[in-house]
């Protein structure tokens, strides 16, 4: 414990955002490639990744972040049948899950999250109140890339500006609001079974950047924040439950946000490894699942 609070507290006084970009381009560079191979081989056996699941390039990979990024082979990842489930956008850890209280906050590890300072305007807070949020956290061996929880078009994008925390235990456990605080990407998308559901990547100290497959224009830790993106009506990206989203350049955090609806009901408890494609959240009718 005195260890985790002083290196949270080192941290502190160090130039996060600075080293993540550094770190960032030193990974997006060529290097030799018995030496990027050599690196690969220490960091996949340090880490335990599953290289068997990854779509590797013929000619093997050509950067650390290309391979941070891996793609998965097809078929690898199926999507929950019932169209009714909202599925967890990425491999992880569930850190946490719940009901968002009337005043638009939950807890996580004991810590109040407030729902409009996290997507980074307090007018939105509203709409989420009795919400169900779940917080997935994606450790350095998980696959990279973030997909859609639900199918229907993405009506807003909003970047808000930050720092980059770390967000594995001595984070969360030593920055009051860590998710608030660091640098993040919201996505709103209208989903026709679900309504509103908010898809948040929460950068964090080394992570390179977050970027979005639908708006290249979007990467976090690169210049000012861009801020709110709307999109015109007939010109929204439209993705499918589990199209690709985003990603990020190492791993990080997702949280999903549904707005107040009586018929959502959470398919996960906290601590429960998931994957790509699994039910995180059910839309129920009398205890049935509604299709």
């Amino acid at each position: 414990m005195l260890a985790s609070r002083i290196a949270a507290e080192t941290l502190r006084f160090l130039p996060r955002k600075r080293i993540s970009r550094v770190l960032g381009r030193m990974a997006s560079a060529g290097v030799p490639l018995p030496l990027l191979q050599r690196a690969i081989e220490l960091y996949v056996r340090a880490y335990a990744v599953d290289l068997s699941e990854c779509d590797v390039p013929s000619g093997g990979w050509t950067s650390f972040n290309q391979f941070f990024t891996r793609p998965l082979r097809d078929g690898c990842r199926p999507i929950d049948p019932d169209p009714g489930a909202i599925v967890s956008p990425a491999d992880g850890l569930v850190e946490d899950c719940g009901t968002i209280d009337a005043r638009a906050t939950f807890r996580v590890k004991g810590r109040p999250y407030d729902v409009g300072e996290l997507l980074g305007d307090a007018r939105d807070a509203s709409r989420y109140e009795g919400g169900r949020f779940a917080i997935i956290y994606l450790s350095p061996r998980d696959y990279h890339r973030v997909h859609a929880a639900v199918e229907g078009p993405v009506r807003v994008v909003r970047h808000v500006g930050g720092t980059l925390f770390p967000v594995n235990k001595i984070g969360l456990e030593h920055v009051p609001g860590l998710f608030a605080k660091n640098e993040r990407v919201a996505v709103f998308q209208e989903s026709p079974l679900h309504g509103e559901i908010a898809t948040i990547l929460v950068g964090a100290i080394v992570v390179g950047s977050v970027t979005l497959t639908f708006d290249p224009a979007m990467r976090t830790n690169d210049g000012p924040p861009r801020g709110t993106v709307r999109y015109l009506p007939g010109r929204e990206p439209t993705l499918g439950r589990g199209d690709e989203l985003g990603a990020f350049q190492l791993g990080s955090t997702v949280i999903v946000l549904t707005t107040r609806r009586s018929d959502i009901e959470l398919a996960v408890d906290p601590g429960t490894p998931v994957r790509m494609g699994q039910a995180i959240a059910r839309r129920v009718r009398d205890g049935r699942n509604v299709s």
